[in-house]
């Protein structure tokens, strides 16, 4: 079988110059099709903005279709808690959904699954969402319920003891997923001491202790107007959708209820450091590297995410791997190196992580490590134009396609507003993109990368994963 594929790449091969001649003698064609392309970036429907009295940004993008996403995006997730109450962001998004002052539970289930749509909520380090996917009709309705569940949540002690336990059960699922464990370990040494070092779910401890009175301390203390952005994408007219946020939104507060206002995160430290959890009864080596990377607004973040690109990622289902475009993918497939890996671009308001996470066998994780810390000082040197051009492709790719869909549109939009306080057309980030050179990745990675600090978080079977000073020498090449 594989001889065979052999001879069928040997004789597509040999047909590509005929089609380099094909493609050369229509010229217009291709220049029509670029320039195609580039009016279609132009031509996607606008975001519109605006902003009521109490604050609260109203932001859509009008398609017409049948079908829309509105949701509330909250400027405000574990980073914005205290080592007292870690986990409430988390625990309010839970108790939304568990009856407010004008619906039980089961009358608000009822209500959505009547209406045929379906509502959802998620909590990050930054930020809280809740979400509504409906039909255009209901948009109006959808707000309404939204609005309900924002500010009349009744936070009933029997459903706060109910929903306790399906947290503590949630921890234990999180537990088991061991991609999660590493990463939730990966910030804990990267920003050790602050905010981002937490985990999103909290400590067992507070969530055994979190009671009625913590869920509304932190709603009047984080839940105001100039924090929230209402979002749409799909069939929501604006105008209409301002009114609608006006009559259901008008009521939240701009004020903190007393004279102090409350103290927002500072910048959270990044640490250069490892935390290792051996258990030698796993088959299996998970590993993550990072070094800090940039906030979102910072002008280095698309070339850090074309970098990004560039690393890749693989695992053994993937067809591709000896004839991959990356070259850690091409080493982790031809040598055995890993069971699989992936790039990661992780942005906070002010900081970053950049790196990868693998998983592989105990035996190997040295070499795979050796393999990786060569490729980031490639990027960082000798990073070739070819591949920052397959890599910009990629990546423009990736992101239209990413925006297929109401709700990813509506999660596009919400996201950028708080983290830009704008929403970037298309056409914008496709022009950054393109202008992203090899030059430009030598001198983003020169900067984040070369002769810095990783954080390393690995659990498993790692005693072979080398130690925090050795790793921290392959962070830089000596050459005579």
């Amino acid at each position: 079988m594989a001889f065979r594929a052999a001879r069928i790449l040997v004789r597509q091969s040999k047909r590509v110059p005929v089609q380099s001649r094909q493609l050369s003698s229509s010229n217009g064609a291709l220049a029509s099709a670029g320039i195609s392309f580039k009016n279609s970036l132009v031509n996607f429907p606008p975001t519109r903005v605006t902003q009521i009295d109490n604050g609260i940004r109203v932001a859509t993008e009008d398609t017409g279709a049948p079908t829309a996403t509105v949701g509330i995006w909250i400027d405000a997730g574990s980073r914005y808690e205290t080592e007292q109450n870690n986990g409430v962001a988390h625990y309010l998004e839970h108790m939304a959904f568990k009856g407010t002052n004008k619906r039980s539970q089961q009358d608000l289930e009822l209500e959505i699954e009547n209406m045929g749509a379906h509502l959802n909520a998620y909590t990050s380090r930054e930020q809280t969402v809740f979400y509504a996917k409906c039909l255009a009709k209901d948009v109006g309705k959808s707000l309404e319920i939204l609005s309900d569940i924002l500010t009349n949540s009744k936070f009933e002690d029997r459903q706060i003891e109910r929903e306790r336990g399906v947290i503590l059960r949630e921890m234990q699922e999180v537990e088991q997923n061991l991609q999660e464990v590493v990463f939730d370990h990966l910030h804990a040494t990267a920003y050790q001491g602050t905010p981002l070092g937490r985990t999103i779910l909290g400590p067992t401890e507070n969530i055994k202790s979190i009671g009625r009175g913590h869920l509304v301390e932190y709603i009047q203390t984080h839940y105001k107007g100039p924090r929230m952005v209402v979002a749409g994408a799909g069939g929501v007219p604006h105008d209409q959708m301002v009114k609608l946020v006006n009559e259901h939104f008008g009521k939240v507060g701009v004020a903190y209820e007393g004279t102090r206002i409350p103290e927002l995160p500072t910048p959270c430290r990044f640490t250069g450091s490892d935390l290792r959890v051996r258990d030698d009864s796993l088959p299996l080596a998970h590993v993550a590297m990072a070094v800090e990377g940039c906030g979102w607004k910072d002008p280095d973040n698309i070339p850090l995410m074309v970098a990004n690109t560039i690393i890749g990622s693989w695992d053994r289902t993937m067809a591709g791997g000896a004839c991959s475009g990356s070259n850690l993918a091409e080493a982790a497939s031809q040598l055995g190196l890993a069971h699989g890996f992936q790039a990661f671009n992780t942005c906070y308001k002010d900081t970053g992580l950049w790196g990868v996470y693998f998983v592989c066998d105990p035996l190997t994780i040295d070499d795979f490590v050796f393999n990786l810390q060569s490729e980031w000082m490639r990027l960082c040197t000798n990073v070739t134009e070819s591949e920052v051009e397959r890599a910009r492709n990629l990546l423009r790719t990736n992101m239209l396609l990413q925006l297929d869909g109401t709700t990813p549109v509506c999660e596009d939009i919400g996201r950028q507003m708080l983290c830009y306080d704008r929403r970037l057309p298309v056409h914008e980030l496709e022009a950054r993109i393109n202008s992203v050179d090899a030059q430009t990745i030598k001198d983003v990675c020169m900067h984040y990368v070369y002769d810095k600090c990783p954080a390393v978080a690995a659990v498993g079977p790692i005693e072979q994963l080398p130690d925090y000073n050795r790793l921290r020498s392959g962070m830089y090449w000596l050459r005579l």
